[in-house]
């Protein structure tokens, strides 16, 4: 008789290079794969709605790529995991790591648990290049700096990525098992349909993700190195959210892009798009050791930074309403997509923390329920670094000028037209700037500012010194 395993997934939706799915079909055994949708858990930190979205489009991709074997349930992981694997009298249950705190002390647990019960249980790495136990300074403690931590670190030979498992190819499911939900039932697309316009950009699963990624080897990865902060142009890769969601195995992205050198232009972009890897890498590494990461200043004396409250200013940034152009292209890409392209990600933060003085939690807490890729790592980490007060961070008194960042990398305004488009008929000289344009220009632009297009919500300059002296006072 057969054994029977259940293979749970979380964010490892895919197929190849999945150890979990290949330690469960070993031996002929008969795989029972399952979801299960743990908001109990997870509190505060429960999906955001495009998350959700992505997870109903990525479910249904994984369970087509699984015959239509994917069972599916919601509620407390270790009740349902428990609970299933007594009344079908399983003989292992296997999974791949997640890395946040709540499902880390979860997963514990339930592998506690299920070993009391008779049941063999194992856990694999299948999200990160390089776990952080594993990158460590030789005096044993975490890194909190970057370059360190990627080149003397994950770039040791002993600490090289390994190569993508070889994926079984005649998985024996148990058919026996079948789901009392649907993927439809987990209730994951909102009431109201807003994501049309997601729907067009994006193509969640394992085969949407190949496609991605040779699309960008294609069309990006060459001039990734020079190209990588030009929002108006395609090269960067967009593989954030399949990432994310485990729907492409960053071993393999690893090995596939490392194939790909030609020549010294092309090895220096490739190395460019390494390291950006080696980023998410580092994110997780922080959260690891320091697990209040989302909630807590790593530096401390921000602690006593002197925030402002300002919802009017807050909603305006949310809707993209600022009145600076690239602010606002950046917050509206991010709403109608599900995405926003790095360099308007570092600009847009920095605008709220720096030049609005409000509290990075509102930035961090608007791009969780809103993003695509929404990862409570590199979320975190990010907001941390823009905002000065994070591992490695950038100094405070680097506060990114919307209109500088605009004209230096969109600058012709393809960008903003696109994602802005009552401002499409100015000029490049004033399609960063509509309040320098002539009341002529404007008419002929068909702009009234204040009306079709708000006027600047704040001064770029006294907003600056503001925040530099609330810094000097912090530091004081």
């Amino acid at each position: 008789m057969s054994n029977r395993h259940i293979v749970w997934f979380r964010q490892d939706l895919r197929i190849k290079d999945n150890p979990a799915l290949i330690e469960a079909a070993k031996n002929n055994a008969k795989v029972i794969p399952i979801y299960i949708l743990d908001d109990d858990n997870a509190g505060e930190w429960k999906m955001g709605a495009a998350s959700r979205w992505w997870l109903h489009k990525s479910l249904n991709s994984l369970n087509n790529s699984l015959q239509m074997n994917l069972r599916v349930f919601q509620g407390k992981a270790d009740k349902v995991l428990l609970k299933l694997s007594k009344e079908l009298n399983v003989d292992g249950v296997y999974w791949n790591r997640c890395y946040e705190p709540w499902r880390m002390a979860r997963d514990q647990f339930i592998k506690s648990e299920l070993k009391l019960g008779g049941v063999d249980v194992k856990s694999f790495n299948a999200s990160l290049l390089f776990e952080p136990p594993k990158i460590k300074k030789k005096d044993d403690t975490p890194y909190k700096v970057f370059t360190p931590f990627y080149r003397k670190g994950c770039l040791a030979e002993e600490n090289l990525p390994r190569k993508p498992f070889i994926s079984e190819n005649n998985i024996e499911y148990d058919e026996n098992t079948k789901s009392d939900l649907s993927v439809s039932d987990l209730n994951l697309l909102p009431s109201k349909n807003w994501y049309d316009s997601i729907d067009i950009e994006w193509n969640p699963g394992e085969q949407g993700a190949e496609k991605r990624l040779n699309e960008f080897i294609k069309e990006g990865l060459g001039n990734y190195k020079n190209g990588r902060n030009r929002p108006d142009q395609k090269f960067v890769s967009m593989l954030s959210p399949h990432l994310h969601w485990g729907e492409i195995s960053p071993h393999h992205l690893w090995k596939t892009i490392n194939q790909v050198k030609k020549d010294k232009a092309n090895e220096k972009s490739i190395d460019h798009f390494l390291s950006e890897l080696g980023w998410r890498e580092f994110s997780h590494n922080l959260l690891y050791y320091w697990n209040d990461l989302p909630k807590t200043n790593l530096q401390e004396k921000f602690n006593n930074f002197n925030w402002t409250s300002d919802e009017r200013k807050l909603v305006a940034w949310k809707k993209g309403m600022t009145g600076y152009p690239m602010v606002d292209a950046g917050m509206r890409q991010l709403w109608k997509t599900g995405y926003m392209h790095n360099r308007p990600r570092m600009i847009t933060a920095s605008f709220l923390v720096k030049n609005l003085l409000i509290h990075w939690h509102h930035g961090e807490n608007w791009f969780w329920d809103t993003l695509v890729d929404a990862d409570l790592a590199n979320n975190s980490a990010s907001w941390q670094w823009v905002s000065g007060c994070g591992a490695d961070a950038a100094p405070y008194f680097r506060i990114f000028n919307p209109i500088i960042q605009g004209e230096k990398f969109d600058p012709n305004g393809d960008y903003i037209r696109k994602y802005v488009p009552e401002l499409e008929g100015l000029p490049n000289k004033f399609i960063h700037k509509p309040w320098e344009a002539s009341p002529e220009v404007l008419q002929e632009a068909n702009v009234k500012l204040g009306k079709s297009y708000p006027r600047p919500i704040v001064d770029l300059r006294e907003s600056r010194d503001k925040a530099l002296f609330e810094f000097k006072r912090l530091s004081a």
